[in-house]
């Protein structure tokens, strides 16, 4: 026999509704307390406790309705703000859409016609996704500590749709509270951060997403450079070729002979190691526009880090591109090659 009776008593719906209130009341001053933490802690591991801890409380109530309260995903661009903040980084405004209650950023650089939302699934894992293209530029997950860029999103927003509404400089300056705020999380709370093709270092390979390139993609580069002040070289072992940009800046298309499976990718170099794919793509022209009508070819991959499930579902095997591409939107009509690349 089930141990579980029916309340049908008056006392006993009076008792229930009564440990209800005060299940209520115990939760309602555990969540002014995570609030209260959330907005004034100077900590940037209590910030990342009260983020995550909101996101995951569970406010409902059989018999009581809770006062209005924010989603899960307006705590993770609460926690974005504050940690900005606490860096004196103030290109990123947050503020609450009156309609609905939402919390959406904008970027100083690029007004506020382009607005952001933290889009959260089951996994806790959050999108931050521009809602107008609904590209998600970077994923984040607070439990995990993982951060990444998408690279697909990042092209097809930045360079693909946004270059028509606004100036190169203005793109950079959009990004680079981005790309501080992985910093920051790396910093000062061990995240793991994975900046994709925003990354600078000399070192860093962007593999692509198909591992064989057609030798005449580089053929169109060469071709492309005849009547520019860019010279495009063969490298000394014939595995791929080097652009010679300005300010000493070099990108290479190539693959590592000593490496078996000779996959392709780019490299950026530069003295500094302030350049990257990124910066490349946006400022010079001929590279952009090479890219983009060879881009079913040139796609960079992006090596998703999966949050994986202890006992993942059975299915068929998935092409490595599809990694990304349920938690980005469609893309753009410009995109010539657009399921290619993540």
């Amino acid at each position: 026999m089930s141990n579980n009776r029916i309340v049908t008593s008056p006392s006993e719906r009076v008792q229930a509704l009564s440990d209800s209130f005060k299940d209520v009341l115990s939760l309602g001053q555990r969540y002014v307390d995570l609030l209260d933490q959330l907005a004034q802690t100077k900590d940037a591991k209590n910030l990342l406790s009260a983020t995550n801890k909101l996101a995951k409380l569970d406010l409902a109530n059989a018999f009581i309705d809770f006062p209005p309260h924010y989603k899960a995903a307006d705590y993770y661009l609460i926690f974005m703000d504050r940690l900005l903040k606490m860096h004196g980084d103030t290109a990123v405004n947050v503020a609450e859409n009156e309609l609905n209650h939402e919390f959406e950023a904008t970027v100083a650089a690029i007004g506020s016609e382009a607005v952001f939302k933290f889009e959260v699934d089951s996994r806790g894992e959050a999108a931050f996704t521009e809602q107008s293209q609904h590209e998600s530029l970077f994923y984040l997950s607070l439990e995990d500590k993982l951060m990444q860029f998408n690279n697909r999103a990042l092209v097809n927003y930045f360079i693909v749709y946004a270059l028509k509404q606004h100036t190169d400089l203005e793109l950079r300056d959009a990004v680079k509270p981005l790309i501080d705020f992985a910093k920051y999380l790396q910093k000062d709370l061990d995240f793991t951060i994975d900046l994709g093709i925003l990354a600078t270092a000399n070192d860093r390979r962007f593999m692509l997403n198909k591992p064989e390139l057609p030798l005449t993609v580089i053929d169109r580069l060469f071709v492309a450079t005849a009547d520019e002040d860019y010279m495009l070289m063969n490298l000394p072992r014939n595995n791929g070729a080097e652009l010679l940009l300005d300010q000493g800046t070099k990108l290479d298309i190539a693959f590592d002979p000593d490496d078996y499976s000779q996959e392709w990718a780019f490299l950026v170099k530069d003295s500094d190691e302030q350049v990257s794919f990124f910066d490349v793509l946006l400022h010079y022209d001929l590279v952009r526009e090479w890219y983009l009508a060879n881009r079913s070819a040139l796609a960079v991959r992006t090596d998703h880090m999966e949050i994986v499930d202890e006992e993942p579902p059975a299915t068929t095997e998935v092409a490595e591109d599809e990694s990304l591409d349920e938690a980005s939107s469609a893309e753009p009509s410009e995109d010539p090659a657009p399921d290619e690349e993540e």
